[in-house]
């Protein structure tokens, strides 16, 4: 099919048997002829200027698409089942989007904190190290699997008493040697 400056060519009637061509649709005439009442539907159905605005020239986009099938005698009824159908499609996207609360907050870390919070881990990793390897099983144990004093002393083999002094002493070599290493970290930095 040809076009030429938004006219289509004629077409035969429907229900035509002669074979008699209908008259040439100009794109044009139809925008003119019917834009503003489908403008007034859409309006009347959504509220809202700038959506009808925006579906009118959508359904005059879909017109220019279908120009191969268009009755002329139909166009009008056509026109507003395309604006009401893009309508009803629009209405049901909107309800899969949820408003955002201005007033939530983001309670994630951020880069930031992450970094800081490896480069501490790394930190008590690398002091973890240093101690006797007796001393950081029984607080390992302690710690990370929350064991109990009697637990940890059959475990290692020793006194609870001494487990208890393990433990201790553990956490206050840690305690010195972390904050001496997480300043060397931020030195290299």
């Amino acid at each position: 099919m040809h076009i030429a400056r938004a006219t289509w060519e004629a077409r035969p009637a429907a229900g035509d048997e002669s074979g008699a061509m209908a008259p040439v649709a100009d794109f044009d005439s139809l925008y003119r002829a019917h834009a503003r009442d489908v403008h007034r539907f859409v309006l009347f159905l959504s509220g809202d200027a700038a959506v009808a605005d925006d579906i009118v020239s959508e359904t005059f986009i879909r017109l220019w698409g279908a120009r191969g099938r268009l009755d002329l005698a139909t166009v009008r009824g056509y026109l507003f089942t395309i604006a009401r159908n893009l309508f009803l499609q629009q209405q049901r996207h909107l309800k899969r989007r949820a408003e955002l609360d201005e007033r939530l907050t983001d309670t994630q870390p951020g880069p930031d904190r992450l970094a800081t919070a490896r480069q501490a881990l790394q930190s008590v990793l690398a002091a973890l190290q240093t101690l006797p390897d007796i001393d950081r099983a029984a607080l390992l144990m302690r710690a990370d699997r929350d064991m109990s004093y009697a637990e940890i002393a059959a475990a290692l083999a020793i006194t609870v008493t001494s487990a208890k002094v393990k433990v201790h002493r553990a956490r206050l070599a840690l305690a010195r040697l972390v904050p001496a290493a997480a300043s060397q970290s931020k030195e290299s930095v």
